[in-house]
């Protein structure tokens, strides 16, 4: 497969502490490979925090892509009947939107990009980041992993002493997890050691 020809879709839901990294991740990914459509949730869209601006986060987004921001429903609904995607990338895909997308609820910009994603039977790549990964999300996430078609970013806990529970992915390894999302494998291997 020719990679630069390869349609990605790169949605990012509200881990605001994990934004920056996400954005160099989001770089890589364009940098690897074809066209890069970015996604936000409302959240991300409308929220400012100690970790910049949503206007700042939006405008870089479209730095790097070179396309305007997918920032509603209404937007996103389209990526499935049109067939816009080859993957989409969810990162970070917190706590919130894995439970949503366990559970079949499609509220938000990204959950009906992956939603409509998946109806072409398409990968879809999780990289999470939520502080109750081995809590609360913990059912979700393995509801996840029996997905068909969805495929997880390597991830570990990123601080076992002080959030025991919180789970993040390696954000580096996003290309890599494409490439072999795209030829039906799960990257391995798909647990890290604590950071």
């Amino acid at each position: 497969m020719n990679w630069k020809e390869l349609k990605v879709g790169f949605a990012f839901c509200g881990s605001f502490c994990t934004m920056s990294k996400a954005l160099d991740a989001l770089e890589q990914t364009a940098a690897r490979f074809g066209p890069v459509t970015p996604i936000v949730s409302e959240t991300v869209a409308a929220t400012d925090t100690r970790f910049g601006t949503a206007h700042e986060f939006m405008r870089e987004m479209e730095r790097i892509c070179s396309r305007r921001v997918i920032a509603t429903v209404a937007q996103a609904e389209p990526i499935g009947p049109k067939g816009l995607l080859d993957v989409l990338v969810i990162c970070p895909c917190t706590g919130n939107t894995l439970a949503k997308l366990a559970h079949g609820v499609t509220d938000t910009a990204v959950t009906m990009a992956a939603k409509a994603h998946l109806r072409n039977g398409r990968p879809l790549v999780l990289a999470i980041a939520t502080n109750d990964g081995l809590a609360g999300s913990a059912p979700n996430l393995g509801t996840m992993l029996g997905r068909k078609h969805v495929y997880l970013v390597p991830f570990g806990q990123d601080d076992h002493v002080e959030k025991p529970a919180s789970l993040v992915a390696d954000f580096t390894q996003i290309p890599d997890t494409v490439e072999a999302a795209m030829r039906g494998e799960q990257l391995q291997p798909l647990l890290l050691g604590c950071g």
